[in-house]
């Protein structure tokens, strides 16, 4: 008799414990489905978690929402120019487009697949009025190259840090340094998970201020606010034509108590990471690059990257891993190849070789809390099979 068939193995899952349930179910049945007081704990524990008095934390129901509010409050308009890298997902830059600004695409520094800041340097012009980093896979960008850029030629900075919780940079945590706003994600398969959510974190009252009433239509009082004062408060005004971003109380209790999990979390995906590591040695592979000496991985990703000369290709060895029933996808497709931005901007690969190339090579294995010895053992045992 075969063995039976292993269970397919996915490239992410969420993990959530009883206690998210039980936050979960208690606003159900307190009557705030909305925005309400578990959003604005949400807000508070993760300024704490920050450890910066200085910062307001502003929750929406994603980072594209946050993205897209910093760049509003920040006043980016028609007109302007931002620069981020071609090498994300399209939510960094359709976000500019959002406010009739031009996106200006450069390419990565290919030992850490992060946008290059000579690439941003070289692409300034009397136009650019923001960059936006990202913090690709969970490692950190050369943000003291890039805060520097932006001081030297007096742009803003806007952290899309999707991936990057907990990353450090120079042994601060991303959220704590000198930008001018950081939006965190809290997607179904980040580090944490509210289902669907985001944070945006500033150190700057007056974007924060803006950002909260742009992100529930403009009003000048929140539904919590209007709900919950002791004397009659139905008045509001609309002082802008704001958006709908704001995060519901059901999604705010599933981050109270995932913020909570995340050393375990972190130091659980670690732990998967360095098995990978060990194990991929000695195969036609590049591993993924590592945080500075002191600093922090939030290892969102684990992003691997076939050799020049390995026997099978990208493309083929994904195939073979899904008939292995393992799970993996490829972070990025690069902005410059989609026909939008490539149309737009009249795109071409050979002005992005860096981010080119590892597209070409790359694949995410898959990478969650979830996972077990046993689970990353298995890819190993498939990988090399296809590759030794």
């Amino acid at each position: 008799m075969s063995e039976p068939a292993l269970p397919f193995l996915p490239f992410a899952l969420p993990e959530i414990g009883e206690e998210e349930i039980a936050e979960v179910v208690d606003s159900l049945r307190s009557g705030w489905v909305t925005t309400g007081p578990k959003a604005r704990r949400f807000e508070a524990d993760f300024a704490a978690f920050l450890g910066d008095a200085g910062l307001h934390c502003v929750a929406v129901n994603s980072a594209t929402a946050g993205l897209h509010l910093a760049l509003e409050a920040l006043g980016i308009g028609p007109g302007d120019e931002v620069i981020t890298t071609t090498h994300t997902f399209t939510a960094t830059a359709e976000v500019v487009r959002y406010l009739g600004a031009d996106v200006k695409l450069v390419d990565i520094d290919p030992a850490t697949l992060n946008i290059h800041p000579a690439a941003v340097e070289a692409t300034i012009t009397p136009r650019t009025k923001a960059i936006i980093p990202v913090h690709y896979a969970g490692l950190a960008a050369n943000m003291p190259a890039l805060l520097a850029l932006a001081k030297q030629h007096g742009l803003k900075v806007v952290e899309d840090a999707a991936h990057a919780l907990p990353t450090t940079s120079a042994g601060r945590l991303v959220g704590t340094l000198d930008s001018d706003a950081t939006v965190f994600s809290f997607y179904a398969n980040k580090t944490i998970t509210t289902g669907e959510g985001g944070m945006l974190v500033t150190r700057d009252a007056a974007l924060a201020k803006r950002a909260q009433v742009m992100r529930l239509h403009g009003m000048n009082r929140d539904a919590f606010d209007r709900f919950t004062a002791t004397v009659p408060s139905w008045y509001y005004e609309i002082v802008a034509p704001g958006f709908k971003y704001n995060l519901t109380d059901i999604a705010a209790a599933l981050g109270l108590h995932q913020l909570k999990r995340l050393p375990a979390f972190q130091q659980k995906r670690e732990q998967l990471a360095a098995r990978y590591n060990k194990g991929l040695r000695g195969l036609p592979v590049i591993l993924p690059p590592p945080p500075a000496p002191g600093d922090t991985h939030a290892w969102h990703l684990y992003v691997l990257r076939l050799a020049d000369g390995a026997p099978i290709g990208r493309d083929a060895l994904i195939e073979a891993l899904y008939a292995a029933g393992i799970g993996c996808s490829v972070h990025y497709i690069p902005l410059h190849l989609q026909p939008y931005w490539r149309e737009r901007y009249g795109l071409q690969a050979a002005m992005f070789p860096h981010s080119q190339h590892a597209y070409e090579q790359m694949l995410s294995l898959p990478l969650y809390t979830r996972m077990t010895d046993a689970d990353v053992d298995r890819v190993l045992a498939v990988l090399h099979r296809l590759l030794g």
